[in-house]
């Protein structure tokens, strides 16, 4: 059509004109040339007139645009900023005059905004409530009283409330409200830990160094330094210096109340030579660091899990890459055993480890962090590591992905469960990587260790040559390792015809597994992935194809490893589907020999074997009686300094950053337990989604006696026509949605509306998974093009160039 406008462009002009004359209608200099245009593709072929309706029509065409940014800037000098551009532009698109002013565009966009609020909730109080959410989570902003009237007003009229002042006023008040409690709840906060930091700093203060330690217990220096390495005396605090040694410092107190032991610690050494070292009895005074080391135990910890320590367990360590049968060995010895535990990674996986039982015949329940199914009778349970029950011996447990004993954030996890399963025959899963770390613990724990070690069943090799992105092949999979660039990937793909299925860390296992089975049944050519694929999903995968070599690891941008390569590439060649897997990487991403070397390495060897711990909720409490505070954020302070040496030979405290960071929050909340403040402090949050302020104020309701009601799902648009942002932001409920059920199981009074909240996922799972299938929004040319696909052979049975070297991304800002 394009091509003939040219010759048509004198008509149009002829016909611009008269039409001007005819209908009177102003157009401007500036909007002649775009507007002659939009005439000329209108004109039928020879015609060189426009009737008035086409014209003014044409005139509403070329305005919109304009139209949509005059609403916009009333809609900010109103103070409506909860108005989207989406919203004006749809009000723009209804206009027929050509000529609107300020009343007649505003009147436009009513409709508009009422249509718009009602989609957002089923009273106007939730509309309010999730455009706030909306617009906080696009763009971080907080609305002002004045900006929050004008929301709850339009909210009014939209639900046709009679008294619309009436319902501003409420909505006002209930906001000034929760900004005051905030305010209390800092302040509070901001004085207590204050309090708990110079009662700390009090004591420390008082400390003497070594060489005051004679003189105080009237003994030699010799003495000292043996009843030391005896753990007679407790060094209360340890302080690194520059030069590698460390400053022992001592509570005075302490050492005056064990002056009447001294003698007997003589005879001990001149009678028995090697003496048994004593717990001091401290009496009735201020507790230093080393009492709560030894109330915390953290340096015994394999004792901590008494019924465990109670059997004569038996451990058998079953290694081997993706793809060698692991699990299903030890499901088998499961399946066969009266009662048993299957301890998965993912939630998703601990589905899979029952739903395997299940189809052999064995009636099994499930426990997760936000879901339990109890199925009468059954003597078998399908957990996540964190779920592990330690009190009720078994006769197997399987322990699965144990190389996550390393991982810097959930690794705790795995030592407990590995220590604390009280099973007769503990089956532990993994990489061989794990080797090192596995055989510690278990010399911790006393348990003999069977060590088995399996093979691939299909080969898996090393692509020779890159892949182009147009030699993509059905049973594809396509590796990146962020939500961005996986969804630009889609886009590309899709808008060349390509039929994808993804799968990120952002999605809930629900849509994952939708996705990953839309994959296995040929629906999707091609599988787009993060290294969330490395556990927990079933998938065809022919070829693995990295469209990146560096991931953001949460602190740094960084090549990838040995061990997340392994895992990730070895989901190519499912036995029984396809002969061999293939491993491979992008054209332009870097080179085949990375993924060579990397494939070929030996298993890391690890720096430190000593397995990560932390404290539970028994721990804490023990803690908490021995300082005499119910501040978890005093209890955690006291854990950190004192219940692990850094040079402790056996163990190291895990992160807890997190958990600290909540319970620094939660000091200002007026009415919790400490357990309760334990269990919001494991709450599985995000930060990055303002997660611990919405913790607490949950935890805030919760305290006051109120009900807590489960986040909605807001605005839902058709999935077709869902853009990037929406997707996102139900991503993001969804993970509100599961810290409220994981609440909801451990305060269900506080937390009473369940069935409500799983209405809500499941329909937020729906929306994500259809989205998912429909096809990109955005068009053709607004993606960069792709070159035709390659149909005849695969870059990757060809030979590599010799001058081919590693090669990273460029290392991005997160």
């Amino acid at each position: 059509m394009t091509s003939d406008l040219p010759a048509r462009a004198a008509p149009a002009l002829i016909a611009m004109d008269a039409a001007i004359a005819a209908t009177g209608l102003n157009v401007e200099t500036r909007e002649r040339q775009k507007l002659e245009r939009i005439i000329a593709r209108l004109l039928q072929p020879g015609a060189e007139h426009i009737d008035a309706d086409t014209f003014r029509t044409a005139l509403c065409t070329l305005r919109r645009k304009p139209w949509g940014s005059r609403l916009m800037d009333m809609t900010r000098r109103a103070g409506q900023v909860w108005v989207t551009r989406a919203d004006a532009e749809s009000a723009a698109s209804t206009l027929d005059d050509p000529e609107p002013d300020d009343a007649r565009l505003l009147a436009a966009l009513r409709p508009v905004l009422r249509a718009r609020l009602r989609d957002q909730g089923d009273s106007a109080r939730a509309a309010v409530d999730n455009v706030r959410t909306d617009l906080f989570d696009g763009t971080g902003r907080i609305l002002a009283a004045a900006e929050l009237r004008t929301l709850a007003l339009a909210a009014a009229d939209a639900f046709d409330l009679p008294d619309a002042d009436a319902f501003a006023r409420e909505v006002e008040d209930a906001d000034t409200r929760t900004r005051n409690r905030r305010e209390e709840i800092e302040q509070t906060a901001r004085a207590r830990r204050k309090e708990e930091v110079q009662r700390l700093r009090e004591w420390e203060t008082q400390l003497v160094p070594f060489a005051e330690v004679p003189g105080l217990l009237r003994c030699s220096h010799r003495e000292a330094l043996r009843w030391i390495a005896e753990k007679r005396l407790p060094v209360a605090r340890r302080v690194p210096q520059r030069d590698g040694q460390e400053r022992w410092e001592f509570d005075p107190a302490e050492l005056i109340a064990l002056r009447p032991q001294v003698q007997a610690w003589r005879h001990d050494h001149t009678e028995r030579g090697t003496p048994t070292p004593l717990a001091p009895d401290l009496g009735d005074r201020r507790v230093g660091n080393a009492v709560i080391a030894q109330v915390a135990a953290l340096d015994r910890y394999a004792a901590h899990f008494t019924t465990a320590r109670a059997l004569k367990r038996r451990i058998t360590l079953v290694t081997g890459p993706t793809n060698s049968g692991k699990s299903h060995t030890a499901l088998d010895a499961l399946a066969r055993a009266e009662s048993g535990l299957a301890l998965a990674p993912l939630r998703l996986l601990a589905h899979e480890f029952r739903e395997s039982l299940t189809a052999r015949g064995v009636p099994t329940s499930l426990a997760t962090g936000e879901e339990r199914i109890d199925v009468p009778g059954s003597r078998h349970l399908a957990a996540t590591v964190e779920m592990c029950p330690l009190n009720n011996p078994v006769d197997v447990a399987i322990i699965d992905e144990a190389q996550m004993l390393t991982d810097p954030d959930r690794g705790a996890a795995w030592t407990a469960a590995i220590m604390g399963a009280p099973a007769r025959h503990l089956f532990i899963l993994g990489a061989p990587d794990c080797i090192p770390m596995v055989r510690r613990i278990a010399e911790l724990c006393g348990d003999p260790v069977d060590e088995v070690h399996l093979e691939r069943k299909s080969p898996l090799v090393a692509a020779d040559m890159p892949v182009r992105i147009q030699d993509l092949q059905p049973h594809d999979a396509l590796i990146a390792f962020s939500r961005r660039e996986v969804l630009d990937l889609r886009a590309l793909l899709l808008a060349h015809g390509r039929r994808v299925a993804v799968v990120y860390g952002a999605l809930s296992p629900e849509v994952r597994r939708a996705e990953a089975q839309r994959f296995n049944r040929g629906e999707a050519d091609i599988l787009i992935a993060t290294d969330a694929i490395g556990m927990g999903l079933n998938l065809t995968i022919r070829r693995v194809v990295f469209a990146a070599l560096r991931k953001f690891d949460g602190t740094q941008t960084r090549d990838l490893n040995a061990q997340e390569v392994k895992q990730i590439g070895g989901r190519a060649g499912r036995f029984g589907k396809h002969e061999k897997g293939i491993v491979s990487v992008l054209e332009g991403v870097g080179s085949p020999s990375f993924i060579h070397a990397m494939l070929a390495a030996p298993p890391a060897q690890l720096d430190d074997l000593r397995p990560q711990v932390q404290p539970d909720a028994d721990i804490v409490q023990a803690v908490a009686a021995e300082i005499g505070s119910d501040s978890l954020f005093g209890v955690l302070v006291r854990i950190r300094r004192a219940v692990l040496r850094r040079d402790d030979p056996n163990y190291r405290l895990a992160n807890m950053e997190q958990a600290f960071a909540i319970a620094t929050a939660l000091e200002g909340v007026e009415g919790l337990t400490l357990a309760q403040r334990w269990v919001y402090a494991m709450c599985p949050v995000d930060d990055r989604d303002n997660g611990i302020q919405r913790l607490v104020g949950w935890a805030a309701d919760h305290a006051a006696g109120h009900a807590v009601p489960p986040p909605g799902t807001g605005r839902l648009p058709p999935a077709e026509r869902a853009e990037r942002s929406e997707l996102e932001r139900a991503e993001k409920r969804h993970k509100r949605l599961v810290a409220w059920r994981w609440l909801a199981l451990r305060f269900p009074d506080a937390y009473p509306d369940r069935e409500n909240a799983e209405i809500a996922t499941t329909r937020l799972n729906d929306w994500i998974e259809e989205v998912l299938r429909q096809q990109s929004t955005r068009t053709r040319a607004e993606l960069p093009q792709m070159p035709p696909r390659r149909r005849h052979h695969d870059r990757t049975d060809r030979s590599p160039r010799v001058d081919e070297r590693p090669r990273g991304r460029p290392r991005r800002r997160k």
